[in-house]
């Protein structure tokens, strides 16, 4: 990774009663790059995501997004950074009651930044952006295949043209042409807003589609980064034997107690 940090952690701890799932992670995203966190079930994918929006708060540790420590900032300047922030929900979460349109402009409606006319006109502007056509704003979620929910789910997370954009596990669900068309559709919109991207995924090709730069997560810490295009073929045995998928190797499942 190179080029202006628009995220750094430094030392993030997070525990659930007393299991330590982040312990001590470490992590730089580059302003206007696209980094992919990989790690398996349980390994704190989620959580370091969740610690960067403020979802959740850690127990201890840095989160710096401009330089600027979010975890000592008041409520409101936190409020505020989150109108920076875009998210695509791993399974799309769109408002089964509201139509597409107003599922693509839910945030800035809420927040009272646009009138509802305004709202119909940016939401036929994302729409397009993810190559769907001004009539599906009119139709109601449970209208649209999983592919076009996966495309409305990105067009309300680039609609307000945030800074800063988390996508978890993109292309779950998804066959892989579908996956492969919204892999294309995000690097085409983060490109065009000129956003920071931070995405977890457990598809190794999405993650070298949309990735310019990985990160792997083990028992809460960052125990490798490099160039996504290097996966599989990293160097790093942990690495490479979690995105080939292959059994042996240094990782080994864990038998519960």
């Amino acid at each position: 990774m190179s080029g202006t940090l628009k995220i750094r952690m430094r030392g993030v701890r997070k525990a659930f009663g007393g299991k330590q799932v982040l312990d001590g992670v470490d992590l730089d995203c580059g302003a206007a790059r696209s980094t992919v966190i990989l790690g398996g079930s349980g390994s704190g994918k989620s959580v370091t995501i969740k610690c960067i929006i403020g979802l959740i708060t850690p127990d201890e540790g840095v989160i710096e997004i401009d330089g600027v420590d979010v975890l000592k900032l008041p409520r409101r300047d936190r409020e505020a950074l989150g109108d920076r922030i875009g998210m695509l929900f791993q399974n799309g979460a769109l408002f089964d009651s509201l139509p597409v349109w107003e599922n693509v402009c839910f945030k800035l409606l809420a927040q009272g930044k646009i009138t509802r006319a305004q709202a119909r006109d940016r939401a036929v502007e994302a729409l397009a952006s993810v190559g769907l056509a001004a009539s599906v704003g009119e139709l109601s979620p449970a209208e649209l295949s999983g592919g076009m929910q996966k495309r409305v789910a990105l067009a309300r997370a680039v609609a307000a043209q945030p800074e800063i954009i988390f996508f978890d596990e993109p292309t779950t669900g998804l066959d892989p042409i579908m996956g492969a068309v919204i892999d294309g559709l995000i690097v085409d919109c983060v490109k065009r807003l000129g956003a920071t991207a931070v995405s977890i995924t457990h598809d190794m090709a999405s993650a070298r589609r949309i990735g310019d730069d990985a990160a792997m997560i083990f028992k809460g810490k960052i125990v490798w980064t490099g160039a996504a295009a290097t996966l599989g073929h990293s160097g790093n045995a942990m690495v490479d034997q979690f995105a080939n998928g292959e059994r042996e190797g240094p990782i080994q499942m864990e038998l519960r107690k």
